[in-house]
């Protein structure tokens, strides 16, 4: 009973509190909470976008809820997002309990302040020396590694597909990670690696428990009930295993250097000569393994993620397909695609770029935080606040896209059917933490769809039923389905 009377007087100082703070700041409009939960019931676990997305409709493209103990603005208008997002005040990351409390401010995704520019920075020009550039030899020796990938894919589903049909995602799973894990760490795992598949594994429950709706980044406390407790616990004992293996393959790289493009050696090679100065800044052992981290895991979920969002909208929509097809088969006249054809295939290019627009693969986008107190129009936005950028109600808006349920690829083809995307479009998300590898993802996207495409009819398989819904996490993903991917004699 001591207790119950502690937690309700707790209730009304902070109710109190929140009431006297609301009247000396002029907040966006928004809708009312519950003492130390805020808004967190009403949202949705499994399609919190969908729940964000109704209060921008109610409030506005500019509105402001508290999601437990952090105080939320959500913005829904492409002109705001590119504004707002462009502003050093904007430039931190939200003061979510598990990126903080597990990832403590390394890698890049969570960092904030010196360290970020100074990472973001580095992986920029790793990403250009490695290939990530419009023209050139280097771009051409990323090409190649890209098409070995998307060749071993096409081979596998040949394979794997038959008159019944697979589900493509263990072996684009397959394809796509061992790509990253080239670019990353210098090395590819064979398919039957337990490691790989260990890794592979981690990452998928990474992607389910590391969400922003997570009700244990608004309320630390739930830590300690057993339920969160072992969620937690799962999430902090794959991170230290996954850098052990990590570990491992910096000391193999200590014995054997890796002359080969990737960011293992890179940092290796930066972190060795900052410490040969005296000054290492933010090039240490932690930084180093998160970094690592974050580079395979958002490289590889986003693509991956948009690759079968890609095959799944395609099959789902034959005539569609037909479109793309017929336009590859006139303008390639049989011979391989490669990245030089982008500009001649703008029907290819609408399409992955529907499939992106209906999809969001990233529905909340990635959520900033203010490192100051600032304003977004006439509203003040107190430091600390976290920032939604709400791709889902930007790509899912009437008023921008008719119909927006429907795929609908020539949303993206102008009048005399050039690729047009309007500033509405935001799947890399915008401003000074946008995307560090769209350019490389775009690459990516194109090589994998059009190779796939140009050598396959994909088709649902028989009696199959299609869920176009998605799972939510940090990632929207298909749910399990079977494709059939029939060779094309054109091919």
């Amino acid at each position: 009973m001591v207790f119950a009377y502690l937690a309700l007087g707790l209730a009304i100082l902070v109710l109190f509190f929140l009431n006297r703070y609301k009247r000396t700041l002029h907040l966006p409009p928004g809708p009312w909470g519950l003492p130390v939960l805020g808004y967190l019931p009403w949202i949705d676990p499994k399609a919190p976008h969908e729940s964000l997305t109704a209060l921008s409709r109610k409030y506005g493209p500019i509105c402001g809820l508290k999601m437990g103990s952090v105080y939320t603005v959500l913005l829904a208008e492409p002109r705001l997002i590119r504004q707002v997002l462009a502003k050093d005040a904007f430039s931190g990351r939200a003061p979510l309990y598990l990126t903080h409390g597990i990832m403590q401010g390394y890698g890049l995704i969570c960092a904030e302040g010196k360290l970020w520019r100074e990472q973001r920075r580095f992986v920029t020009s790793c990403l250009k020396n490695f290939g990530m550039v419009k023209l050139g030899p280097k771009r051409d020796k990323m090409e190649e590694k890209i098409l070995e990938a998307v060749s071993e894919a096409i081979v596998k589903l040949r394979e794997r597909s038959g008159d019944t049909g697979v589900d493509p995602f263990c072996t684009l799973h397959h394809c796509v990670g061992n790509l990253m894990n080239k670019l990353v760490f210098g090395k590819v795992y064979d398919e039957e690696d337990g490691v790989w598949r260990w890794l592979q594994h981690l990452q998928e429950e990474g992607v389910k428990h590391i969400g922003v709706s997570g009700p244990l980044n608004f309320l630390p406390f739930l830590r300690f009930l057993p339920y969160f407790g072992r969620t937690m616990e799962s999430l902090v004992d794959g991170k230290l295993k996954t850098h052990e293996i990590y570990k491992r393959m910096i000391q193999e790289h200590q014995k054997n250097p890796i002359e080969e493009d990737n960011f293992l050696a890179a940092f290796a090679r930066e972190m060795q000569a900052r410490h040969e100065i005296g000054d290492p800044g933010s090039f240490t052992e932690p930084q180093y393994l998160h970094l690592l981290a974050d580079l395979f895991g958002a490289g590889t979920d986003t693509s991956l993620t948009t690759i079968r969002w890609i095959l799944l909208f395609v099959a789902a929509y034959p005539q569609e397909q037909d479109k793309v097809q017929e336009e590859m088969d006139s303008v390639l006249s049989g011979k391989d695609l490669t990245l030089e054809d982008r500009s001649q295939l703008p029907r290819l290019e609408a399409t992955i770029a529907e499939a992106q627009r209906l999809r969001s693969v990233v529905p909340l986008g990635i959520p900033h935080g203010t490192i100051e107190d600032t304003k977004i129009d006439e509203y003040d936005i107190p430091k600390g606040t976290m920032v939604v950028p709400l791709q889902w109600a930007i790509h899912m808006d009437p008023r921008i896209w008719p119909d927006p349920v429907e795929f609908r690829p020539q949303r993206f083809l102008a009048e005399d059917g050039s690729l047009s995307k309007p500033e509405a479009f935001l799947p890399f998300q915008s401003g000074k933490r946008m995307c560090v590898g769209d350019e490389l993802a775009r690459m990516l996207l194109f090589l994998f769809a059009g190779k796939i495409l140009q050598s396959f009819k994909v088709r649902l398989a028989p009696g199959s039923t299609i869920d176009l819904e998605g799972e939510g996490g940090i990632t929207l993903v298909p749910k399990p389905h079977r494709l059939v991917f029939a060779p094309r004699p054109s091919a």
